[in-house]
């Protein structure tokens, strides 16, 4: 039985840092050496349940979202989970439209605000005792309808509208939750990371087959004759049968991009990941339009840093791969509008995953989709990465090539302490003696 009377008296926001630049795990075309981190904040109550939350980054830049996330923290202590759970959006709009802050507009404010809003949904599911995704799936509609802010999305979907693809998803809703705990979300994983050889790929893609994975993804974009040869190495590699993407991690200019995808038609690919700028829509609509026949969409989203962009996305129909990020926006509120709109407009949500414990956020929503509002698994993929899922007490495990379903209440984010003692940053064991040149925004990589 929950207790919606517990009140929050203290936050925690820690710096965690994993030097995966040294092995080069992450690498592709911008983000060449990587350090996977997370700001993970620590929302503490009087009846002794902890709301937790991630917000991930590469490295650099943690320590801002860590300010950013305890400043806004100062307007949460001493409200009541009730006070939230009754009105999720009246915090949302507390935090997104402060007087003040609301200038800062997107990116780092609005992550920090999404960590704080994501800690406060998982305080409320603990005290439900139920995972994230059992949350979201038991509420009414027009509960669900009610977290979200309408006023820039209501012209791509209305309240009512969300309200309707809710209400059509009831029928059978309680089946699709038993085969869904039965058999969770179907992943695909990033095996070809653009600092790899090709026999460490080779390696990785052997190694997820064997744990039943047909999709998998490889990163592209500095090198185009180097590009096609990897690509041409990978579709080998995992044969006819297999699902094969590749990401571009946003590195190209829009005639840029279609002079290096022309020369990927050949290869069968299901999507073209970030090809462009993050908030290029028309660049989007313009690769749409000029790739219409070909075998591949164009996927977005794991660096849209709002529902409005996304929207635009949507609406002009410039994407057939919708990948929400669970710490990019400002938390369960804006994610739940994004996989509605998504799911108006008949675009699968394929959330972005990997970093430290982002998988473990992204399977709750790839679980309430499938069950609740798109109401079928035949289109949609979840990113899993096969490093850092042992950080925390409920690791995201995987079979068959699927997520199995989570049961941990709340996200499953409770960091392992030996972990966090190890990586903290900068008093950690594996960065104290570490040379300065190699942390934080000291830490360049050669500019091409």
């Amino acid at each position: 039985m929950s207790d919606l009377s517990t009140k929050i008296v203290s936050a925690e926001v820690v710096d965690l840092r994993v030097p995966t630049s040294d092995q080069l795990l992450g690498s592709d075309p911008f983000h060449k050496e990587p350090d996977y981190s997370s700001a993970v904040l620590h929302l503490e109550t009087d009846s002794g349940l902890r709301g937790v939350s991630v917000v991930f980054t590469v490295g650099a830049g943690t320590d801002w979202i860590c300010y950013g996330i305890q400043d806004l923290c100062q307007l949460v202590v001493g409200i009541s989970l009730e006070e939230f759970a009754s009105d999720p959006l009246r915090l949302y709009r507390r935090l997104i439209d402060h007087h003040q802050l609301r200038w800062l507009h997107d990116g780092v404010f609005r992550m920090a605000a999404g960590g704080v809003l994501n800690a406060m949904w998982d305080l409320w599911a603990k005290s439900e005792e139920k995972p994230l995704w059992k949350l979201l799936v038991d509420l009414e509609p027009e509960f669900i309808a009610d977290c979200i802010d309408w006023r820039n999305i209501r012209d791509a979907l209305t309240r009512d509208e969300a309200i309707t693809i809710l209400r059509s998803k009831q029928d059978g809703l309680p089946q699709r939750e038993v085969a869904m705990r039965d058999r969770g979300p179907k992943a695909y994983c990033t095996a070809g990371w653009l600092g790899l050889s090709d026999e460490e790929i080779l390696k990785t893609i052997q190694k997820l087959q064997q744990q039943g994975f047909d999709s998998f993804k490889l990163k592209v974009g500095r090198d185009s004759q180097q590009d096609v040869s990897r690509i041409r190495f990978m579709r080998e590699a995992i044969g006819d049968h297999c699902n094969l993407m590749v990401d571009a991690n946003q590195y190209w200019g829009l005639n840029e991009a279609k002079d290096h995808i022309e020369k990927y038609r050949p290869f069968d690919l299901k999507w073209i990941e970030e090809p462009i700028a993050r908030d290029d829509v028309l660049g989007y609509v313009e690769l749409a339009d000029t790739f219409a026949d070909a075998s591949f969409g164009f996927a977005c989203g794991e660096q849209a840093a709002s529902p409005v962009i996304f929207k635009q996305l949507l609406k002009s129909g410039a994407i057939k791969y919708c990948q929400i990020d669970a710490v990019r926006v400002a938390g369960v509120n804006d994610v739940i509008a994004i996989i509605l709109m998504a799911a108006k407009y008949d675009v699968p949500v394929c959330p972005h995953g990997g970093g430290i414990a982002l998988c473990n956020m992204i399977q709750h929503y790839g679980m309430w989709d499938q069950i609740a509002v798109a109401g079928h698994s035949e289109t949609q993929l979840i990113e899993y990465i096969d490093f850092l899922q042992t950080a925390v007490q409920h690791p995201v495990s995987i079979n068959e090539g699927s997520y199995v379903a989570p049961t941990a209440h709340g996200w499953g984010l409770e960091f392992l302490p030996e972990f966090v003692q190890r990586h903290q940053f900068p008093d950690g064991e594996v960065w104290k003696d570490r040379d300065p040149a190699k942390k934080g925004s000291a830490y360049e990589a050669p500019i091409d």
